[in-house]
């Protein structure tokens, strides 16, 4: 019995329907029979139309429950919708065999249809329930796994797992041809054409990917190969960190996002990276948030003579000294690590540090950057952003600092929040003051979303996931642009070399991603099933929570179409409006009595007036102002900045 059983959950997906059809026509005949017999109490004779009755009941039923759906339902995942299907299901075959009764004999059977609907229940929900027990108890303890990749790194981990209680090895997958069929370390080699089955066949619960070289792009062809199947995906650390003995081979980790979205990495110019940093004194703002600490990282590796680390939070400029202190001890550096608590609206404290310590180049990461908390604190958002940013450039320029760069956002592009159309006005201060100045060169480098930035949705997708979900995205259409941390911040870093003065320089972000995909995605590769109106048995679903205040469904990189390429082929220049610096000196005096103030109102209609392209798509929503209907604002209306008197 067990052999059949194990013979049927090995064999392919359509083996394994047909042979469900069968079993299940067996059991529609045995039933009308069993109930036959139970209420004559003998054993059943079947005459003429007892066996037309029988064979009719059988075939309509099975349409049925191929109408019905029941037959993509996998044993597994078996819950509450597909035994919902079933009483359905099981309800149309009574009605068919009653009416066939009622056809075929002229008369009405109702005790015998009741006895019919009971045993049909018990034999075919009883049945799936019972394979459902039986995966599962085979599943607990040692997981079936196969590796995917028979080079070093995939026969060390097979080895290494085989010696644990874990998991289990029992196949490889790999792309080399000459390869498949033949046994590496007892192991078969496989296709990945042919994963689908293998996976079925060998019952597995986790595909391991033991590639640690290979190129992002084929790494994520691979993964989307592999979505679909009710497997788990996870990862081995990069060769680095394995010869270093930082990690062990078989320290397996979950996918990171960057596997989902890898694209092929361009090789930084190194010329570039180094010119503004190597050798040189180097001051990073909003050090300990995701992007300052990651530009912190990037530095330290081109060897500065020393960086500052300036950030507002103690906490953060804790950890990210401890970690870089440590980096540089284990790399035998001679970088002088200085960190200094501080905030970016405190220019003398600014200017002292940058005079002190004679600082080459400022990377100003410093702002405030998730889009509703900016909506809900206007004038702490607008401080800042904005007079931080002019804050720490007037520093730098009274410094003689060489480069300051800022760091913006594609929200400051035709922007619909607050958050955004105070990068704007950054960006535009920052023009202005380059051509003010001749001393600092001033420039700004605008992109998307990083992944593993604080308040990223990966992360957040994947506790839901872990928690079972559901995982909330606030549109189904709502598409955002993804770069990793690390390309991130190389090329700033190599954007802000080029910098001569007022520059705006844009990172080729890729292809934008729609988020709900993005979400399926990951609750597929932690071998999930998507919950969804035609699969309901599916165990996570995907809730819409509606667009936040200020949130858009897309966002852009450049504001018109003036842009031209650089020496880095994903690093543009853009050439947009701008104001002169007494404009700017106005507009600015004007935002700092507004918001001394706390006029939200009035900082609005500023912002409007002012070249930033703001078009809020709703009321002024401070959790400080008093909301009203004549706080909204139609941009179109509004005439535009052309002279503040």
């Amino acid at each position: 019995m067990i052999t059949t059983i194990n013979w049927f959950l090995d064999s392919p997906r359509p083996i394994k329907r047909a042979t469900t059809v069968l079993f299940d026509l067996v059991c529609i005949t045995f039933c009308i029979g069993l109930a036959s017999s139970v209420l004559e109490d003998k054993t059943f004779s079947w005459t003429t139309n007892d066996t037309v009755i029988s064979f009719l009941t059988a075939v309509l039923s099975i349409v049925a429950f191929v109408k019905l759906g029941f037959y993509r339902a996998i044993l597994r995942y078996i819950g509450t919708t597909t035994v919902s299907v079933l009483l359905i299901g099981v309800s149309i075959s009574a009605f068919i065999f009653s009416s066939l009764h009622l056809l075929v004999n002229d008369k009405f059977v109702l005790t015998q249809t009741m006895f019919y609907w009971s045993f049909l229940t018990l034999s075919i929900g009883g049945s799936r329930l019972a394979l459902k027990a039986y995966i599962q108890q085979m599943n607990k303890g040692v997981s079936r796994v196969a590796i995917y990749g028979v080079g070093a790194a995939g026969r060390q981990l097979a080895s290494a797992l085989g010696h644990g209680d874990k998991y289990k090895p029992v196949a490889f997958f790999d792309d080399d041809s000459s390869l498949h069929g033949a046994e590496v370390d007892g192991l078969k080699v496989f296709a990945s054409e042919i994963a689908e089955d293998i996976i079925a066949k060998y019952r597995l619960s986790h595909v391991f990917l033991a590639m640690p070289s290979v190129a992002p792009s084929r790494k994520n062809e691979i993964l989307r190969m592999l979505e679909p199947f009710p497997v788990r995906i996870k990862t081995i650390a990069g060769m680095e960190d394995i010869v270093s003995g930082k990690v062990k081979i078989e320290e397996l980790k979950d996918l990171d996002i960057e596997d989902l979205l890898g694209r092929d990495a361009v090789t930084p110019d190194s010329d570039l990276l180094s010119s503004c940093i190597t050798n040189k004194t180097v001051m990073v703002t909003g050090a300990g948030g995701s992007i300052g600490s990651e530009l912190c990282r990037q530095i330290v590796i081109l060897k500065p003579k020393t960086l500052l680390l300036y950030e507002l939070s103690e906490f953060g400029l804790y950890a990210i000294e401890r970690e870089l202190k440590a980096f540089i001890a284990d790399q035998k550096l001679n970088t002088n690590l200085i960190p200094l608590l501080g905030s970016v609206q405190h220019r003398k404290r600014l200017t002292r540090c940058m005079q002190y310590f004679g600082v080459n180049t400022v990377y100003h990461a410093a702002a405030y950057k998730h889009v509703p908390i900016v909506e809900h604190n206007v004038i702490e958002g607008i401080r800042n952003n904005v007079f931080g940013t002019y804050h720490a450039a007037r520093a730098a320029s009274d410094a003689k600092v060489d480069k300051f760069v800022l760091i913006s956002t594609d929200k400051a592009v035709r922007p619909t929040n607050i958050m955004g159309a105070s990068k704007r006005l950054a960006e535009l201060l920052l023009q202005a003051l380059s051509e003010k100045t001749s001393d600092t060169i001033f420039t700004m480098v605008r992109f998307g979303n990083v992944l593993g930035s604080s308040g990223s949705v990966v992360p957040l997708f994947r506790e839901q996931i872990k928690r079972g979900g559901p995982v909330t995205v606030t549109h189904p259409d709502i598409t955002r642009y993804f770069m990793t941390i690390p390309e991130a911040a190389q090329l700033v870093i190599q954007a802000g070399a080029m910098g001569q003065g007022g520059d705006v320089f844009v990172l080729d972000m890729g292809e934008p991603v729609k988020i709900a995909s993005l979400a399926e995605r990951m609750i597929h590769l932690m071998g999930r099933t998507v919950k969804s109106q035609n699969n309901e048995s599916r165990d996570i679903e995907i809730q819409y929570s509606g667009l936040r205040p200020g949130e858009k469904l897309f966002e852009e990189l450049l504001i018109g179409e003036n842009v031209e390429g650089t020496e880095h082929p994903r690093i543009m220049r853009a050439r947009e409006e701008f104001l002169s610096w007494p404009e700017t000196k106005k507009a600015l005096d004007l935002l700092d009595d507004l918001c001394e103030s706390m006029d939200c109102d009035g900082i609005v209609q500023l912002l409007l007036r002012l070249p930033t392209g703001y078009n809020p798509q709703h009321a002024v929503c401070d959790l400080l102002w008093e909301q009203s209907e004549d706080h909204f604002f139609d941009s179109a209306k509004v005439v535009r900045f052309k002279t503040l008197s």
